[in-house]
């Protein structure tokens, strides 16, 4: 182990996107190969737990979050979100040459992820070190899937129509990253900067790309580059979480609940969102357990009647499988938390990527139509939680939730890699299937 070089997985954002990426790491971990996770300091406990070296980043989604809670009024609102973004990297890409330079020395191989692909390019340029992107969402250039933030259907487009949308998309991302990456980290690199298309089109489209999401909850399209490989979900292999005394009682105490909570989502309207959900729980008749998170709902932690119980947070792979069904945002973590489970969704999008998995959920019969979180009534989230209770929809997300267990999408992650010959072998046995 002390040959090989260290593995580098830069990686920013919400829970959703560090969880995976750290599960990626433990599993290169155990392996055989160093690894370290570059991201911002409130996932440092997670990373350390998970075995793997932290270097810090700065980029804390968390507290831009919380401390600005209207960001999420914004959230469908492309325009809005460009601008937020944009100004919120060039400020934090002032330190972040300095933070990758020291997280990637000796490295043998640089990993970005989502809005860190940018940096990890440009330092494996500069330092001559092998370079990959994961995805946790589809991005790869597709005239057969249309562009994920921008079209939420999987309807094909006719063949020019949807490269076109892949071009606004494209410009969209760029548009948010260029001023951290041409103005700041290129310059202190010596690195030219990019062309005023970016670099989608053709230095990230030519990189090799390992996509950790299951091939049944999205096919792999047919017109994507061989460079570019569906692996499974990244599932992070955590110590045995238990519930409090207080939980198991609640749990013992019903029928399965069901779990309502949305991560690492914020609201400036929380109280009143809350009051939402409680009034549509009472109408529907059910048990359910609410997590608080980030700040999308509001509550004292423990139980609140014989039917509402309050948590700030539980792991979603531990928690879920003792849930009926999965009130969330969407995203691609929690999705495939729910999906692992088998368990139905009904999900609330709030922005990105989520309408996106929300109408794919909806396409395999594993949940109802997305509500609209804005105009989201007592009476509709009411409805959704009777209509997960039909027999159809239970046994199509209990056989999605069996396909997924089957995969295991770190050791693809990793047989992908060293086919593309970015990581040499070890002595080490292959990772273990995720159970």
């Amino acid at each position: 182990m002390s040959e090989l070089k260290p593995i580098v997985i830069f990686t920013i954002g919400t829970q959703g996107d560090v969880r995976p990426c750290v599960a990626l790491g433990q599993g290169l971990h155990r392996a055989g190969w160093p690894v370290r996770i570059a991201t911002s300091s409130n996932f440092a406990g997670l990373v350390h737990e998970a075995g793997l070296e932290f270097f810090p980043m700065t980029a804390d989604f968390q507290a831009m979050l919380e401390t600005d809670r209207s960001i999420a009024d914004h959230g469908l609102d492309i325009r809005a979100m460009v601008r937020i973004f944009r100004e919120r990297y060039a400020s934090w890409a002032v330190n972040w040459v300095r933070e990758g330079l020291a997280a990637a020395e000796g490295a043998g191989l640089l990993i970005g992820v989502s809005n860190s692909i940018l940096l990890a390019r440009a330092l494996s340029q500069a330092l001559s070190i092998p370079f990959a992107i994961a995805r946790l969402q589809p991005c790869t250039l597709s005239k057969v899937l249309p562009p994920i933030m921008l079209i939420k259907s999987q309807r094909r487009l006719p063949g020019i129509v949807g490269l076109s949308a892949h071009a606004l998309m494209f410009k969209l991302l760029w548009s948010v990253m260029r001023p951290a990456i041409n103005d700041i980290v290129h310059p202190q690199l010596g690195l030219p900067p990019y062309p005023w298309y970016g670099p989608y089109f053709r230095d990230l489209h030519q990189s090799k790309v390992i996509n950790g999401f299951s091939q049944h909850v999205l096919p792999r399209p047919s017109d994507w580059t061989p460079n570019s490989q569906l692996t499974g979900y990244w599932f992070l292999n955590q110590q045995r979480w238990q519930p409090s005394d207080a939980l198991s009682a609640f749990l013992a105490s019903g029928p399965k609940p069901v779990y309502i909570g949305f991560g690492s989502m914020v609201s400036n309207q929380a109280k009143t969102f809350t009051e939402t959900i409680l009034k549509a729980v009472q109408k529907s008749g059910q048990r359910a357990v609410l997590a608080t998170g980030w700040g999308g709902l509001e509550g004292e932690e423990g139980p609140k009647s014989d039917r509402i119980f309050f948590l700030h947070h539980a792991p979603h792979d531990q928690l879920f499988p003792l849930m009926s069904a999965a009130v969330h945002h969407g995203g691609a973590g929690t999705t495939a938390a729910a999906v692992r489970a088998g368990i139905p969704s009904i999900i609330v999008p709030f922005f990105g990527d989520q309408p996106f998995w929300a109408h794919r959920l909806h396409a395999l019969g594993v949940a109802p139509p997305a509500l609209e979180r804005k105009t989201l009534t007592s009476d509709a989230l009411a409805s959704a939680l009777v209509a997960v209770r039909q027999a159809d929809i239970v046994e199509k997300a209990e056989a999605l939730g069996q396909s997924v267990r089957a995969e295991d999408g770190i050791s693809q992650a990793i047989h992908w890699l060293q086919t593309w010959g970015l990581l040499p072998a070890t002595t080490r046995a292959p990772v273990e299937a995720m159970a």
